[in-house]
């Protein structure tokens, strides 16, 4: 605060209002030209509030015009001078001088007033008008003459307005200074030694006026007296003080009063002239006064708003120089010509449908300049909106809710805000609000119907659109995006969206089927729409299809049943007559309606003439009496025809003997079986079976050769490459070690992940029954082909010794039982099947090193021995394995190690002395033998399985 402040008061004033609204008062006293920047006051600790109130609550200074001298610093909490004050331009001699403002704030709307009041420091002389008064003064003035003078202006008020006027020199004149009842000063000047123009025909005096400020200022003027001929009587006036009301929308000329002096002198010296001699500023641009007759006119335009009040200083004087001075106090009458001026302060962008009553949505300041009631201001709404408008303070009305709020009704209202005074004629403004509505979800999505229906017809394709559901939500935006989907059900024991599907953005319904009418005749669903609000709201509908039927199943012949080597006839006897019944046609057609109307026909007969077939119940009859020459064969072919677009039939063939017994119809019975129709449609199906079977055989034997020949050459080549070929681990064919001790009890499948064209592709592989996987290497065995054929496991006998296994142990139907276990098909590369793939099967571990490696001889018979054991397990599925060849160092399978087909597991035991798996071969020679070749390799086979 600057050191020129002369007080500090601070005076805080909380009251809690209705509706929410915080009104307080503060008020501050600072010195007017404070520099800019200089703190007038901490809001924040005077308010109690916190800085972070002002930043959330986006506190500012509203001031309803224009010119603004205070700013709030939010981060500081503190009001701080914005613009130099003035406080002569900003008052003039209005006392105290003060700023009113207010204080908002938002979230939850407050408001505060403050009062900074202006204190006067002494930054103004005292000045006179004129630099120079000139006084004629007759040298007949008695002492006691008195002579008004200019009186200085001093802007300041207070201490640090004019004070006092001193005089010099004082021989023929003494300085009197009067106060007056308004607080100003008449200053005269009295003669007190009588003058003699002889001796000095003028005067000259220094008038001096001086404030009561820290310093002191002054100012002086120059007075000159010229000494005129006597003249003994001084113009009077008829009243010291003249009083006149004008109303503020007076017209110039308007005359307010007229004034009155008199002179007793006679002749020039008697004669009185009027003027105006206020000093203060604007008067004498208001008002002008005849000099003759005293009148006083308005000249200018009077504002109420701006003065109220004037004090008109009117002199007379005389041709002899003596004068005599007045005063005419104007009172301005206020006229309602100003209408309410109407601010928005603060106002929320949309407020939400399910705000409650009285929710405030805008704060309004009114302001009406003018007095009493042409000042008193109302503000109302136009009609039916749910909101209303309520007075917190003096001119400042809140905006608040009054009734429910439904944005599907009304989305966002125009608020008219109307304030008038209470003047006559009154004076009104008007505002234009616009609140919109913002959305809540509060409503569920609605179907167009209750019970959706739809028809499709039988045979349809799948993925074919059925219909569209459709609901509608009338909220907004997200609240409104409404998303389909299936409710869980049931269609004859399926769930329902194997049958049907929606989709979740149209609604349409898609059929993921194609419908059977004979299967399925009508089925119901529930489709639910669901909004996107939060929480979503959600509806139910429920939909039923109906399957139509189409003509899409022949008639079926349930009698006379049709076989290719049926010797049965119907007989007629020949002393029959016309209708006799030979026979019925029975046929039945699965479909419903016209479609399943049948209407039976004659296509072929032996006699047209002797048989007939009714149209409707497929009764053949006689149409005619037999006669001894009709033929004892009667073949008769009857169309069966349904009635549906187009139409469906069959046919049936009726064989009739026209004969009275049974061995008249022997002798040529057989001939019925043997028609050329018959024997010719037999003929080319034995020759498109023989085709069939020749070809694939042709196609067998060239793959069985193939094998052989690649077999040949990876033999032919390992010969060539002088045994330089990487190490292979050797294990025994179709026998994989496995970790843990368990026994592999079923077959299980791999469950893989398949392309959509991986159902070309038909190849089986096993799942582990543990997390243990066997590790099979058949890369030099071959492939093996199938459609559906499983892979058994094939079990070890307890006696790890035994390398034979029973009749119930051998592979195949033969023995134990088939493994069982789910089969699933993936897709390798090439599209060829294999068994386990390597790496899908888990490292071996638990097995003992080899102590010698076999050598690369033996390597390869146990490879050779695999492949063909393979390929005769493939081909008989119940031969044997024997091997035909001698380990060297064979390591101990015992410890955690499975056999396929044995039920026995064998373990290490560190209490008995290790046996060896396969029996022990003699020891190596000093050179390796060379390895046996495909053909001796499998001949040898073949003569132990003798």
């Amino acid at each position: 605060m600057s050191v020129r402040t002369k007080a500090w008061q601070v005076r805080l004033f909380l009251s809690v209002l209705s509706l929410g609204l915080v009104s307080g008062q503060v008020s501050y006293s600072i010195s007017e030209e404070m520099a800019k920047g200089s703190v007038v006051g901490n809001i924040a600790q005077d308010l109690g509030l916190d800085l972070k109130r002002l930043k959330s609550g986006n506190a500012r200074i509203y001031t309803g015009d224009s010119t603004e001298y205070i700013e709030l610093n939010k981060d500081r909490g503190v009001l701080l001078i914005e613009n130099r004050i003035d406080r002569e331009s900003l008052c003039g001699k209005t006392s105290p001088c003060a700023l009113h403002f207010q204080v908002i704030l938002d979230s939850p709307m407050e408001l505060y007033r403050v009062t900074v009041e202006i204190l006067d420091i002494n930054d103004n002389a005292p000045n006179f008008k004129k630099s120079e008064m000139r006084l004629e003064i007759s040298e007949s003035a008695l002492p006691g003459a008195r002579f008004v003078l200019e009186r200085a202006l001093d802007p300041d008020v207070g201490i640090n307005d004019l004070q006092s006027y001193s005089l010099k020199p004082t021989d023929n004149f003494v300085l009197k200074v009067h106060n007056q009842p308004n607080g100003g000063k008449k200053v005269e000047i009295v003669l007190q030694k009588a003058m003699d123009r002889e001796k000095q025909d003028e005067l000259s005096l220094l008038l001096t006026a001086a404030d009561g400020g820290e310093p002191q200022l002054s100012g002086t003027v120059q007075i000159r007296i010229n000494v005129l001929d006597a003249n003994d009587n001084t113009p009077v006036f008829t009243q010291t003080v003249y009083k006149s009301n004008i109303p503020e929308s007076a017209r110039a000329g308007t005359l307010l009063t007229t004034v009155s002096a008199r002179d007793a002198d006679a002749g020039s010296n008697g004669h009185v002239t009027y003027s105006v001699t206020s000093s203060i500023d604007g008067v004498s641009e208001l008002f002008a006064i005849d000099e003759e007759n005293g009148e006083v006119t308005l000249v200018g335009e009077l504002d109420y708003e701006k003065s109220k009040h004037y004090q008109i200083d009117v002199e007379a004087k005389d041709h002899g120089g003596l004068s005599d001075s007045s005063k005419i106090i104007v009172k301005v009458i206020d006229v309602n010509d100003n209408s309410p001026v109407i601010n928005v302060i603060s106002k929320s962008r949309s407020i939400p449908e399910n705000s409650p009553p009285d929710t405030v949505i805008a704060m309004i300041g009114v302001q009406d300049p003018d007095s009493e009631n042409n000042g008193r201001v109302r503000c109302t709404l136009n009609e039916h909106i749910p909101f209303t408008i309520k007075s917190t303070s003096n001119d400042f009305f809140s905006l608040i809710t009054e009734g429910v709020l439904d944005r599907e009704t009304d989305s966002e209202f125009n608020v008219s805000v109307t304030c008038s005074d209470e003047g006559v004629p009154a004076l009104s403004s008007r505002i234009l609000l616009t609140v919109r509505i913002s959305d809540v979800n509060d409503n569920a999505p609605v179907f167009q119907k209750n019970v959706y229906e739809a028809h499709i017809k039988e045979n349809n394709s799948p993925g074919m659109s059925i219909f569209s559901v459709q609901a509608i939500d009338s909220d907004w935006n997200q609240n409104a995006r409404v998303s389909y989907m299936l409710e869980e059900g049931a269609v004859n024991g399926a769930s329902v969206s194997s049958y049907v599907s929606v989709n979740s953005d149209s609604g349409v319904v898609h059929a993921l089927r194609s419908f059977d009418y004979e299967q399925i005749k009508d089925f119901q669903f529930r489709v639910k729409a669901q909004d996107g609000g939060s929480p979503p709201l959600s509806s139910n509908v429920t939909v039923k299809i109906f399957i139509q039927d189409q003509n899409d199943n022949a008639p079926q012949i349930l009698y006379p049943i049709q076989t290719g080597v049926s010797l049965v006839a119907e007989m007629v006897p020949r002393s029959a007559d016309v209708g006799y019944l030979v026979t019925k046609v029975v046929a039945v057609d699965v479909d419903s309606g016209q479609n399943a109307w049948l209407s039976y026909k004659l296509l072929k007969v032996t006699d047209r003439a002797l048989f007939e077939v009714g149209l409707q119940n497929g009764e053949i009859r006689t149409v005619r009496p037999v006669t001894d020459k009709d033929a004892v064969k009667q073949r008769l072919t009857v169309v069966v025809e349904d009635n549906g677009q187009p139409s469906r039939s069959a046919t049936v063939n009726v064989k009739v003997a026209v004969a009275d017994s049974f061995p008249e119809v022997l002798s040529e019975f057989t001939d019925f079986t043997h028609d050329k129709d018959y024997n010719d449609n037999l003929t080319f199906y034995l020759v498109l079976a023989l085709v069939v079977v020749s070809v694939l055989f042709v196609v067998s034997i060239i793959a069985i050769i193939s094998v052989k020949i690649y077999r040949w050459r990876q033999t032919r080549l390992y010969y060539k490459s002088n045994g330089n070929l990487p190490v292979i681990p050797y294990y025994p064919p179709l026998y994989a070690d496995i970790d843990g001790t368990g026994t592999l009890q079923h077959v299980y499948n791999y469950e893989p992940c398949r392309t959509p064209d991986s159902r070309k592709s038909d190849v089986k592989v096993l799942r582990p029954c543990s997390h243990n996987a066997l590790n099979m290497d058949l890369s030099d065995v071959g492939t093996l082909r199938t459609e559906e054929t499983e892979v058994p496991v094939i079990r070890a006998e307890k006696t790890p010794s035994d390398w034979h296994f029973s009749q119930n142990q051998r592979p195949g139907t033969s023995g134990r039982g088939r493994p069982q276990g789910t089969q699933e098909r993936w897709h390798p590369h090439g599209n060829s099947r294999a068994g386990p793939r390597p790496e899908d099967s888990g490292a071996v571990s638990g097995t003992s090193p080899w102590p010698n490696p076999p050598t690369e001889a033996e390597q390869l018979q146990a490879l050779m021995a695999a492949a063909n054991e393979v390929s005769d397990a493939t081909a008989t599925l119940g031969q044997r394995y024997n091997p035909q060849f001698t380990l060297q160092n064979v390591p101990d399978y015992r410890q955690n190690v499975y056999i396929p087909g044995s039920t026995a597991t064998l373990t290490a035991n560190q209490q008995q002395p290790p046996q060896p798996a396969l029996p022990q071969p003699p020891p190596p020679a000093d050179a390796p033998k060379p390895a046996q070749t495909p053909a001796s390799k499998k001949k040898s086979t073949k003569k132990d399985k003798k």
